[in-house]
């Protein structure tokens, strides 16, 4: 029997892969991935020049696209029928006697859509889960400033959550990392305002990846902000400092 090896990614720069990701990537023969129809998918774009010649990619196309409600019964009818199909796919491979290798961003145990293939085959395959660099953490050292201080409490929020709750928790945190931007940007930014926190956000695009891009989200056109996006607000919580000093 051959095994699933999920390799992190990390948050987009190539160099920021683990060694053990990268030694599994270069190695793997067989390939999978997540992508939207028609797209190369960003975690493909990632290990380009990385595989070797004869590796035989499997491009796992999602279903659905931003436009159904997150809550819609057809919503998560078409998206567990996918993750049911893709499933028994690398577990047929793995019976014949495969190793085959799945790229997720970030960590694969971070909101990773490998999350979802785990559960349906960690009982009955082999399973191999590489940790890798979350997205976010990539995104405030974008910023060159620390995200928390002393006992700041910081709170991962996303942005598909709705306003009165997005609120209520970012008057209860001292650092804010808000993921799941893109169309949902306009309500992360009315909550941030109402909670006095709007002043304080940046908005980082891509970060590590080429095209990088930070703004202070104040300053930000709400109706252009792409998905590989992520809020940051910083903590200024407990500094040790010097006698006399300000």
């Amino acid at each position: 029997m051959g095994r699933i090896i999920c390799a992190g990614l990390g948050p987009g720069d190539p160099d920021l892969i683990s060694v053990r990701s990268d030694r599994a990537i270069r190695g793997g023969a067989h390939i999978a991935y997540f992508r939207k129809a028609g797209r190369q998918g960003q975690a493909r774009a990632i290990v380009q020049g990385m595989l070797r010649s004869d590796a035989v990619e499997h491009a796992m196309e999602y279903p659905v696209t931003t436009e159904i409600p997150f809550d819609s019964l057809d919503y998560n009818r078409l998206l567990a029928d996918f993750y049911d199909d893709w499933a028994a796919r690398l577990q047929a491979l793995v019976l014949e006697g495969q190793d085959v290798v799945v790229l997720c961003e970030g960590d694969p145990f971070f909101y990773g859509s490998f999350m979802h293939l785990y559960t349906r085959l960690k009982d009955v395959v082999p399973v191999e889960v590489i940790p890798g660099i979350p997205g976010m953490v990539g995104c405030w050292h974008a910023t060159g400033q620390p995200v928390t201080w002393g006992d700041d409490v910081l709170t991962v929020l996303m942005g598909t959550l709705p306003e009165a709750d997005l609120l209520r928790h970012m008057q209860q945190s001292d650092a804010l990392a808000i993921m799941k931007t893109g169309r949902n940007l306009p309500r992360v930014r009315n909550a941030l305002a109402a909670a006095g926190r709007l002043q304080d956000a940046w908005l980082i695009e891509r970060g590590t990846m080429p095209g990088q891009r930070m703004q202070r989200l104040a300053e930000v056109d709400t109706e252009d902000c792409p998905y590989f996006a992520i809020v940051v607000v910083h903590g200024h919580g407990r500094r040790p400092v010097a006698e006399g000093a300000e």
